[in-house]
This record gives C-alpha cells, structure tokens and sequence, in this order.
C-alpha cells in the first residue's frame, strides 16, 4: 500500500532564515554606505553589490547546508575537532563585532525618530522591549521569523516607493551592472561590500535552520530559502544606491542627511516613508544582530546554542546593553566613538576571515557534512570570497587601523 501524498507546504514554512539574515544585513550601516557610494558615484557601482552578493549567497549557503546537515551545533563541532579554545575565539570576536555593530543600529533607531521626535531616550525603550522580546516567547524563533517578514514587507515596499518617485534614468541603471570608467573603488565603495557581505550573518544561518527544525529531508529547502534571502538584499541595496544616486547631490554623512535630501524631490510623504524603511531595518538588525553575538558566544562558552538555552538569552542581553551604552554616552555627550569604531575595525580584521575559513573547513568535511560536502564551483567561489576578506582585512589594517591607532597614540 503506497504512502498518502502529502500536500506541499505553504511558501512561508519553506522560508524563514534567509529573510532573518536579509534582516540582519540590511541595517542603517548599510542603508548610509548604499546611499554615500550612490550620490558620490551614481549608477557605476552596482555591479560591486551583485558581486558582494553572491559571496553572501556562497557562504550563507554552506550556513544553510552546515545547520540541516549535522544535530550539533557550530561551536560543538569545532571544539570536538579543533579545540575549544578556537571556538571561544570564535564566540569573543564575534560577540565583540556584532556589540559594535549594535551601537550602529542604537543610533539608526534614534535617527529614524529624531527626524521628528527629539527625545534621547528612545534607543532605552527599544532595548527594553527587545530584551522583553527575548524572553517573553516560547518559540523565539518562530516570533522573530514572522516579526522579519512583517520588517522585509515593508522595507520593500518603503524603498520601491521611494525609487519610482525618484524617477531614475533607467538606460544609466542598467549600464551600472557592468564594470566601467566611471565609478572607482574608495573606502566607502569597500564599505559597501563589508555591509553586504556579512559572513557572521552567514555562519549565523546554521543556528537559525536548526532553530527552524530542518533536517537533511530540507536541505534543498534550506539553499533555496539562503538565495532567497541573498537575492532581498541585493534588491533593496539597489533601491537604496539608485534613489540616491538620482536624488543626492552631495554624499550624505549620517541617515538624518539622507532623509533630508529627499525631502525636496518628495515634498513632505517622501521622508515619513524613507523613516518607516529606516525603521524597519535598524530595528530588525538590531534585535537579530544581537541574538548572532550572543548565541555564538554562548555556543563557543559551550553554555547552550538554542533559544530555550539561558546561556543565548543571557549573552544578547549583554550585546543589546553594550551598543546601548555606548551609544547614549554618544548621543548625550556628544562624544566621538572613535576608538569603538577603530576597535570594531580591528577584531573584524582577525574574526571575518577567522569565520569564513572555518565554516569553509567544516562543510568540507565527509565525517560533518556527509554526502553533502562542497562540490569543486562551491569551493571555488568560496576560496575567492575568503581571499577577498582576506584582501578587505589587509586594506582596513593597513589604511584605518594602522594610522587611527597612531594618530590616538601620538601625543
């Protein structure tokens, strides 16, 4: 007697950390890179998304296929088979990076308000409901999956908005797609990759299918959920370069300038919009962007890798009250976060590669991975994302961290 056929699953239980690490890239980080190498350059630089982008799709990719493929979590297999010291190092740097990168998301939250509300406080609110939302659901996961499509509906529907009313020249967008004369690499150009091409993010995507309950019977449900995601954050990167690049006149310093600068193209509904995308995507970086930090620490310290764990709760807790901290010492003070930034600058110099080159060992790996190891063009693609960490992690050492660390030195 043949088995019942089974109805196909629903589009939304076949998707989920993709869109979750869509989320957590598209931040108000990348939303001011995006939009200062649009004004400055124009439409040439978008071909350099599209490259960022699929190393980002490579490598959540190998997260997707790491998570379904094995019952153990990250920071267990490494520390069975290279040590638990590699796995605290792990855990630490990317603590540390996803700490500052909060800070960056504190301050996105309170741009979005500060637009039309003057209120310091605002970042403390929001903390608190995200530490409330930390532990006040049973099924984490399943709360932050739909709370990230609610943010990626309207994220796509704030910057599409704001594209068509920018009316951009449609032939000069296209010709962007193919490397030309016109643009040249810059720091913020470099910027732009390092926002896209968040490899914390993609090793972060093994935790979150495994939160998502897929097995080895999902593995195709998982690569194609990572492409999914991959293929959002290229769209919305593009919206953000492209209105920027047919609206700004001059290269934008903060989010607030951004905003600012499509208020007389858009008269008065361009900005409110703008502000709701801006919103959406501080927020929804900000709770998961903690949640990377503190559940890979957590599984390095070997204290737990799953939300029902207290080790996660506790360490996300932690990352959400440091870029809190610092940011309000910012805001009130007025103080220059320099050495914040310089440090996050260097520890992401060690850990990017540090990452990448792990998770590229362990899904090569028959006795992990099985029958599921790395074919040769995944390998490929794979080596040349992490020579261009590599490379990104010699150009920031040498041309920021190197002078900064001088300059704050030298009496």
């Amino acid at each position: 007697m043949s088995e019942p056929i089974r109805p196909p699953r629903p589009w939304y239980q076949r998707v989920g950390p993709g869109l979750i690490t869509a989320c957590v890239v598209i931040g108000p980080g990348s939303i001011l890179t995006s939009s200062q190498v649009g004004a400055e350059h124009g439409f040439a630089m978008l071909w350099v998304v599209v490259v960022a982008v699929i190393f980002m799709m490579v490598y959540t990719s190998l997260g997707a296929k790491l998570g379904v493929a094995t019952t153990q979590s990250p920071g267990d297999l490494v520390a069975q088979r290279a040590g638990r010291p590699l796995a605290v190092m792990i855990g630490l740097g990317v603590f540390f990076i996803s700490a500052a990168f909060q800070f960056g998301n504190n301050l996105g939250v309170h741009s979005a308000f500060n637009v039309y509300i003057e209120f310091n406080y605002t970042i403390v609110i929001f903390n608190a409901v995200a530490i409330a939302f930390l532990f006040a659901f049973k099924n984490l996961y399943r709360a932050v999956e739909r709370l990230m499509m609610v943010f990626v509906g309207v994220m796509l529907i704030a910057f599409t908005l704001n594209l068509i009313a920018a009316r951009p020249d449609w032939g000069q967008l296209a010709r962007g797609f193919l490397p030309s004369d016109e643009g040249q690499l810059d720091w913020a150009t470099l910027g732009l990759v390092g926002t896209t091409f968040v490899i914390t993010a993609s090793y972060f995507q093994a935790y979150l299918v495994r939160q998502k309950g897929w097995g080895r019977d999902q593995m195709a449900d998982g690569l194609r959920d990572a492409r999914i995601g991959a293929l959002i954050m290229a769209v919305i990167t593009l919206m953000l370069m492209s209105t920027a690049a047919a609206v700004l006149t001059t290269k934008p310093e903060s989010v607030e300038q951004v905003a600012e600068g499509l208020r007389p193209l858009f008269s008065e509904w361009g900005r409110p919009i703008f502000c709701l995308g801006l919103f959406s995507a501080a927020f929804s970086s900000f709770l998961v962007n903690s949640m990377i930090g503190g559940f890979i620490l957590s599984d390095g310290l070997g204290l737990g890798s799953k939300p029902t764990d207290l080790g996660p709760k506790v360490f996300t807790t932690a990352a959400l009250l440091t870029g809190m901290g610092v940011a309000l010492v910012v805001i009130l003070k007025g103080w220059n976060p320099f050495i914040a930034i310089v440090s996050a600058q260097a520890v992401t110099v060690i850990v990017s590669p540090l990452v990448a080159g792990t998770l590229l060992w362990l899904t090569n790996r028959r006795d992990v991975m099985g029958e599921h190891v790395n074919g040769v063009w995944t390998n490929v693609l794979a080596a040349c994302g992490f020579l261009l960490l590599l490379a990104m992690g010699a150009y920031t050492a040498v041309e920021k961290v190197g002078p900064a660390v001088k300059n704050w030195l030298d009496p």
